[in-house]
């Protein structure tokens, strides 16, 4: 007898949708396209993009490229997604190097990578030069304190440049956010 893989709580973050009018995605839709995939248990968050779900799949990056192509489908335009999975979402918040208790959401931002960004790609950039904003590299994730918030962060657009995220399929979220889709996602 074949033993079924366990079901798991995923978060999907979807990059760059209902910003400014462009790649309107209803959550209503995206809510019934996830469930259309085989998605459980589907629930959004705000109307960015955040969307959690149970799967049975154990692969996140499966998800994220049949949810992308699903989109892309249904919508006519493609969204980068990246799908991780309520454990490392809680080791995300758990690892953080800054006191998140003690500051604004908006001043802390996580920024999820498709995959492990090396060290070389924050090699031209001079940390000093953009005080007291700061940023930490962890698992998968960038931590970025901007204590003026992001839409005001210098070193948030020098973190955006082709040398830090190229080949990367890269999203952020406030820290906010971040917690809630800990909760989310956590179990049961």
């Amino acid at each position: 007898m074949t033993k079924k893989p366990p079901v798991k709580k995923y978060a999907a973050l979807l990059r760059g949708i209902n910003v400014g009018g462009n790649k309107k995605v209803p959550m209503a839709e995206l809510r019934t396209l996830m469930e259309g995939l085989g998605f459980g248990d589907v629930r959004t968050h705000l109307q960015s993009g955040n969307a959690v779900f149970r799967s049975d799949e154990g692969d996140p990056d499966v998800l994220a490229r049949a949810l992308e192509a699903a989109i892309e489908t249904h919508f006519g335009f493609r969204v980068p997604c990246l799908v991780v999975d309520g454990d490392h979402l809680r080791a995300v918040a758990e690892a953080c190097p800054f006191p998140a208790a003690e500051l604004e959401g908006r001043q802390l931002h996580a920024t999820f990578f498709s995959a492990q960004p090396g060290p070389e790609r924050f090699a031209a950039l001079d940390a000093a030069a953009f005080l007291p904003e700061e940023y930490r590299l962890g698992d998968r994730v960038l931590y970025l304190y901007a204590p003026d918030g992001l839409g005001r962060s210098k070193l948030a657009e020098a973190l955006a440049r082709p040398a830090v995220v190229k080949g990367l399929d890269v999203t952020t979220r406030n820290w906010n956010t971040v917690v809630k889709l800990v909760e989310l996602t956590a179990a049961p």
